[in-house]
């Protein structure tokens, strides 16, 4: 499993609009072969931003790889900066993860 993850930094008054540009998007994501989900997760709010992280789970670095890759990838990001440069603070920052333990719901362990 490989979990990768854009985390942002969204001034205060533009979360809301935020949220609603991630909600509103057509992402292509589930015609990718590969793609287990996505969350777009609200963090910690400090005093003038929320911090917010895109959480996708794929089955491998492979599968991700492909995808940033695909036109499907390019369609869905060919907007990105026209809509959200002026609500980050700074760039969003990227960090991937291979799973390296993973347990279930009941405990069990899945590989």
């Amino acid at each position: 499993m490989f979990i990768a993850m854009n985390r942002f930094k969204v001034d205060k008054e533009n979360a809301p609009a935020f949220e609603n540009m991630w909600q509103q998007r057509e992402s292509y994501l589930d015609r990718m072969a590969g793609f287990v989900s996505f969350h777009l997760l609200r963090g910690p709010e400090r005093e003038d931003h929320v911090l917010y992280s895109s959480h996708t789970v794929w089955s491998s670095r492979e599968d991700f790889e492909a995808w940033t890759r695909s036109e499907e990838f390019r369609k869905a990001h060919a907007r990105a900066g026209d809509r959200s440069e002026r609500m980050f603070m700074g760039h969003p920052q990227f960090e991937g993860f291979e799973a390296v333990q993973t347990i279930t719901a009941g405990g069990r362990e899945a590989a």
